[in-house]
């Protein structure tokens, strides 16, 4: 441990600044890494090249562990706490470890959570770094994907002002064709060598995209929690300054751009999955990408550096890659492939904990069939945090809301309550079991939970199929509070995996949505809307139904309705739009209605984040 415990704990933020870190250089010689497989920034992180994994390529992966959740509420249960308790675990019982979480967003950071880098003394540090800005990767996706905006709107601001001749000369001045010209020309099925070549017609095909201006799906984003600017109108002023039109605002973590980083497995591959995003259709119903527009290639050039993951340390010193940052309601809220690419290496013969977001029924689901179908890997094994003050809200208690004081019936022993919400814990378990994965159940304790309640909660999780439950109390105690829990998943990954996908990709899109909602939502069925319908029509046209489902719905609920709770039944499950992520590669239906721009609350937590200017800390983040 790098930092010494004390009774009672102190804030996150005070353990993170009393911690003993150590140099990064010496975690990258621990590990194996030389100063020519990074790029330092500054003494406690690192970004590590991807031509690592081609040297480590004949080394045996380490076990692989995905860590996930019960339904969450809005307080969180503890997830990325329990990563990183389990993580300092094992390293204290002599394995090799690598930690690997995603980036938090500054939405939530400064509007109502105050950072993601675990908790207590089970913590990824520096905790500040990793709050902010850490090495820009948020920074460069929002500049890339407003790149690709700013793209859109001046391209059809001139389509506007130039004729066919005019605008050919203004897209190829020296005569010739630009190298991303060729996939255009490609796609077009056009033949010729220079834009001399093309008749008046073909000329018109190759340099006018005639983007219609109510179809494009793409907003602008920024990283801040900003609900005032999720609706807007372009273009207003005179001609010089673009069509007016309506548009928008997203958080940059739903992004089609951060998604592609996650799933993207070098920079080929980035390449392509850019030009491949869909900005909307032209007049005549036809896909138009960022690829058509020309602006892929810079794109990927902003987006180069942050292919790499970000070494930082456990507080117990441990190696962690925290890298890309996708919601996991929106997106498929997983950390990157090539860091645990990268991570199953760099500890083989150990264990790589990576963490999925929400509850299972969004991360894990997606980090199964979606990732896991990308990437290759199979999980040995699936950790669910469960709280009992979640399962207590889950049997019917009442409503928790962040930052009020919770209800007194969280805070006494209520076995009735407990018992009944183990059913949402019990649906999380057979979620996980149908990828044929080992499950093992971790209980985030509190001081008010009871050895009874734990009891309930081992019970119900052994019922349900897991390999049992253990109390974690590595908040308060580190390393020392989640021993069992670290023996429990070493024993897991010994056991054998049977995986499988909860649906193969060559089925109707139709049918890939309703196994997701029968089998991990429990619906029993799905009402598809007229919107739904269309494009699914037009989905399957364009060739896109072979991608796999990122479903979009509340975190809150195994519905679509953040309200229910438990374990709802006896309902349709509501799907009233899908969109295509076809760079991400997958396509995701919207259950209910979905933000992709957070507001901040009424006491947002940048109101205790300030700078010490006497030492230079940073006060107040938690």
């Amino acid at each position: 441990m790098i930092v010494d415990i004390k009774s009672p704990t102190p804030s996150d933020l005070e353990i993170a600044q009393a911690a003993r870190l150590r140099p990064i250089r010496d975690i990258m010689a621990e590990i194996g890494l030389t100063e020519d497989d990074v790029d330092l920034y500054g003494k406690y992180k690192a970004k590590v090249h991807l031509d690592v994994l081609q040297r480590f390529k004949d080394r045996p992966d380490a076990k692989y562990v995905d860590v996930t959740a019960i339904t969450p509420t809005p307080l969180g249960e503890g997830k990325t706490t329990t990563t990183c308790g389990l993580s300092q675990s094992l390293t204290y019982l002599g394995k090799t470890v690598f930690t690997c979480i995603r980036q938090p967003s500054q939405g939530p950071t400064f509007g109502i959570k105050g950072g993601a880098a675990g908790g207590g003394y089970s913590q990824i540090v520096p905790m500040e770094d990793f709050n902010l800005h850490l090495t820009g990767d948020i920074h460069a996706v929002s500049a890339a994907h407003n790149l690709l905006a700013a793209a859109v709107d001046a391209r059809i601001m001139h389509e506007d002002a130039l004729s066919d001749e005019k605008l050919a000369k203004a897209l190829c001045p020296d005569g010739k064709f630009a190298p991303w010209m060729h996939a255009r020309l490609n796609k077009l099925g056009i033949k010729a060598e220079t834009p001399a070549d093309l008749s008046p017609e073909d000329r018109r095909r190759m340099f006018r995209l005639d983007i219609d201006p109510y179809a494009i799906t793409l907003n602008r984003v920024v990283d801040i929690s900003d609900r005032a600017i999720r609706n807007i109108v372009l273009g207003l002023g005179t001609k010089d300054d673009g069509r007016p039109r309506q548009s928008g605002y997203d958080i940059s973590v739903a992004s089609e751009v951060m998604a592609i980083l996650a799933l993207a497995t070098d920079v080929r591959d980035l390449r392509e999955r850019i030009g491949r995003i869909v900005i909307g259709t032209d007049i005549n119903k036809n896909p138009v990408t960022a690829e058509d527009l020309g602006v892929a290639g810079a794109m990927t050039v902003l987006m180069k550096d942050a292919l790499m993951p970000n070494l930082m340390q456990t507080l117990s010193g441990g190696p962690a890659f925290v890298h890309a940052g996708p919601f996991a309601n929106i997106a498929h809220g997983n950390s990157s492939i090539v860091a645990d690419q990268l991570a199953l290496k760099l500890a083989s013969g150990g264990y790589v904990i990576t963490e999925s977001g929400f509850g299972a029924d969004c991360g894990m689901e997606k980090f199964m069939d979606i990732k896991c179908r990308i990437s290759g890997l199979v999980p040995n094994c699936v950790v669910i945090v469960a709280t009992v003050r979640a399962l207590k809200m889950h049997g019917g208690g009442p409503r928790v809301v962040a930052g009020v004081p919770l209800p007194q019936a969280y805070k006494e022993e209520n076995l009735e309550l407990l018992e009944k919400g183990t059913a949402n814990l019990a649906s999380h378990i057979r979620s996980a079991r149908k990828f044929g994965v080992p499950v093992v159940v971790a209980v985030n304790r509190f001081t008010a939970d009871t050895d009874k309640e734990i009891e309930a909660v081992r019970q119900a999780a052994i019922a349900a199929g897991a390999e049992g439950a253990y109390a974690c109390t590595h908040w308060a105690q580190g390393e020392l509070g989640t021993l069992e829990l670290a023996e429990a998943v070493m024993a897991a990954c010994e056991k054998p995996v049977d995986f499988k996908f909860l649906y193969p990709l060559d089925i109707p899109i139709k049918d890939k949505i309703e196994i997701i909602a029968k089998e991990i939502y429990g619906a029993d069925g799905v009402i598809f809307e007229a919107a739904a319908q269309a494009k699914i029509k037009l989905y399957t046209e364009l060739g896109y139904d072979k991608l796999p489902i990122n479903m979009a719905k509340t975190h809150l609920s195994l519905s679509h309705n953040a309200d229910w709770k438990g374990v709802p039944k006896g309902y349709m499950l509501p799907v009233r739009d899908i969109r295509a992520s076809v760079g991400a590669g997958f396509l995701y239906p919207l259950c209910g209605t979905m933000r992709t721009m957070p507001g901040l609350p009424s006491r947002p937590v940048f109101m205790d984040i300030d700078l010490d200017l006497e030492t230079g800390k940073v006060t107040g983040l938690s």
